[in-house]
């Protein structure tokens, strides 16, 4: 009796098996909430600055003070995260919060009122992170865990891609703080979302309260540990799309001037974006379809593509064609990257440490990426660029190393 092929109903049926109510919520949360950021974001310079006549210096302090503060608040919000009755409440007030602060900037009237709002707004964002993750693989199947995060990660990075556009449309129509003021709107939308998609999910079964407990060594332990360790070299050797930004800015200066470089770059920068987003879902299916090794391989894969784009940065290569290459890698590797870490600590985790454990990549995250910075920095001013980008490769192939290591063991 021959097998015969899998019809389209079926084919459809299998996918609505993961892409579910919930999960179109969470990713419809998503993209509502880094369009909402996303507009002060782009605007803070300008509202610092032009408007409330601050050097600078303050927006770097600003932002510093911010995504450290969102850091330790994502280490808090995994313990939170640790009750699933707990992490569902989390998960709504911090959007909410996130959207009212945010856009309670556009009334400041002084550079502390801003930089307040900016870093109470910035710590309800940190502290949501994990319960949304821990939330999604709630709702999912273990083997669908790949294309469920890609789907979430496909979404976030629409939103990164549409927020700017729609800041530049807002300030040409009604003028920077009106912008930011009805930045709410798509923050509040995600709010909203993310209670749909909580409507969606089955309620917890126990209603006894988990104690808040902060829980390190059973999170760092076995595969988990291991995964970790290797993510770390990852994001240590991981800086912010900006660098890359102003290096494409650098190298083509001499040939078409300043001004017209910045926006090359920009569109390089939004080549990049788009690469992450149409990466995300199909390596979240590569890691379901590759089995039990599927995302340390699918990350694997991502970090060599960082490697390769890092090394073709330290060149020193001024042609548009040339430097396109290595942003669509990097948009391709943070597109697999993402997904699969995501993916690989919710297969990995015990349930009861599940919100924990998002929480203590979270943190690795951050720590890694301030430390990336800040050596690159260093090593771009003092040495050159080209030693800059060298030094983050070598963290790429040693983060790659670990990953291969792992999957054997798996």
């Amino acid at each position: 009796m021959t097998r015969s092929e899998p019809s389209a109903d079926q084919i459809t049926g299998d996918q609505e098996k993961w892409l579910t109510p919930g999960v179109r919520g969470i990713g419809s949360a998503s993209f509502l909430a880094d369009v909402g950021h996303e507009i002060p974001t782009a605007l803070l310079p300008s509202l610092l600055t032009s408007t409330l006549g601050a050097p600078a210096a303050a927006l770097g302090a600003i932002e510093g003070v911010s995504d450290a503060l969102a850091g330790a608040a994502r280490f808090g919000g995994g313990v939170l995260a640790d009750d699933p009755a707990r992490r569902r409440k989390v998960a709504v007030g911090g959007y909410a919060t996130t959207a009212v602060l945010g856009a309670a900037t556009a009334g400041a009237s002084a550079v502390w009122q801003v930089g307040l709002l900016r870093a109470a707004a910035w710590t309800a964002r940190g502290l949501r992170v994990p319960a949304r993750n821990a939330l999604l693989a709630d709702i999912v199947p273990a083997k669908a865990y790949g294309r469920a995060y890609g789907f979430e990660r496909m979404m976030d990075n629409l939103g990164a891609i549409f927020g700017p556009l729609l800041a530049l449309g807002l300030v040409a129509w009604i003028g920077v703080k009106w912008a930011i003021g009805l930045s709410v709107i798509p923050g509040l939308l995600a709010a909203a979302a993310i209670v749909y998609a909580i409507r969606k999910t089955p309620r917890p079964t126990s209603r006894d309260k988990v104690p808040l407990k902060i829980r390190i060594k059973p999170v760092l332990k076995g595969d988990l540990g291991r995964l970790l360790g290797s993510v770390a070299a990852f994001e240590v050797g991981n800086v912010a799309a900006t660098l890359l930004i102003l290096r494409a800015t650098d190298l083509l200066s001499p040939d078409h001037g300043t001004k017209t470089a910045t926006t090359i770059a920009l569109g390089l920068y939004t080549a990049y974006n788009i690469a992450a987003t149409l990466a995300s879902v199909p390596a979240g299916r590569l890691s379901d379809k590759l089995g039990p090794r599927g995302p340390v391989l699918v990350l694997a894969a991502g970090v060599a593509a960082f490697a390769l784009s890092y090394d073709l940065f330290a060149l020193s290569g001024a042609a548009i064609a040339f430097l396109a290459v290595p942003f669509v890698l990097a948009g391709v590797g943070i597109g697999a990257v993402e997904t699969a870490q995501h993916s690989a600590v919710a297969a990995l985790a015990p349930a009861d440490l599940r919100g924990s454990a998002f929480g203590m990549l979270a943190t690795v995250q951050s720590l890694g990426n301030l430390a990336a910075a800040t050596v690159a920095g260093v090593l771009w001013s003092v040495i050159s660029p080209t030693a800059a980008f060298a030094y983050l490769t070598g963290w790429m192939i040693l983060a790659l190393a670990g990953l291969l290591i792992s999957a054997r063991r798996r």
